[in-house]
């Protein structure tokens, strides 16, 4: 499995799409610390691009990664392996390199510029992000074996969780505006990571009052050390349940 690891995990970091994404996120996160007059309006700046940015260029490389290695998959299999560490190899390598790229493209920059709490939340978040849109960019590909569906599938996953979500949640509070709805907010935020990850971070900052009793609402659960845990709990579910998942039908599937 060692083996299987090292080979996934130096392949992707050769890439050229992940040494371009890296550079990408590091010229761009020198550029806007280097345009804003402070390193908190900075933080905001880029904090969606990040979320906006990372997991699109995770759940579709890694969805287009899975489909490309589907022959070496078959070798992999026709050898005495078990299929769980195949598959854990594959997920290990992905996320390990894109962690990794995201580290060095930005992480390191917002640590440079903002060695504080927000800005560690921001590269926290930000790893955990990668490794949930890997998790569920390989459910997406095991789920079928047309590339186009899958990459579609993923693409469709990314905007549901990206932009689709936010709407509906606005539909929602709109529709049921004379109910109090901000506690129940809390437990619907929990069903989308970027949402999880933004609340975090700009609690970190301390801009929940722009949110206003909703954001209130929010402090007083995730502002907590007992929210945080939770909070960081729901992210690491995120990771471990797609992905078990996925494994599962890849145990299941016949290739």
């Amino acid at each position: 499995m060692r083996k299987i690891l090292k080979y996934i995990l130096l392949d992707i970091l050769r890439n050229k799409i992940v040494l371009a994404y890296t550079l990408f996120l590091l010229a761009i996160t020198f550029t806007v610390f280097g345009l804003e007059d402070s390193t908190q309006k900075g933080l905001l700046s880029l904090l969606n691009l990040i979320l906006f940015i990372v997991p699109l260029v995770c759940i579709i490389f890694a969805t287009i990664y899975i489909y490309n290695s589907a022959e070496f998959i078959e070798l992999l299999v026709s050898q005495p392996l078990k299929r769980k560490n195949i598959w854990l190899s594959l997920f290990g390598g992905l996320a390990g390199a894109l962690s990794f790229a995201f580290i060095i493209g930005a992480g390191l920059p917002v640590l440079f510029f903002e060695r504080s709490a927000t800005g560690l939340m921001m590269v926290l978040m930000g790893v955990l992000i990668s490794v949930i849109f890997v998790a569920i960019a390989m459910l997406a590909a095991v789920s079928t074996r047309d590339k186009a569906k899958g990459i579609g599938l993923a693409i469709l996953l990314w905007l549901y969780f990206s932009l689709m979500f936010d709407g509906l949640v606005l539909f929602i509070l709109f529709q049921f505006a004379d109910y109090p709805l901000e506690r129940l907010m809390v437990g619907i935020s929990a069903l989308n990571p970027v949402d999880l990850a933004r609340i975090l971070i700009l609690l970190k900052m301390d801009v929940s009052a722009l949110m206003g009793y909703t954001g209130a609402i929010f402090k007083d659960f995730f502002g907590t050390d007992k929210g945080s845990f939770i909070s960081v709990l729901v992210m690491l579910l995120w990771i471990f349940l797609p992905f078990m998942y996925s494994l599962r039908k890849f145990k299941r599937k016949d290739l």
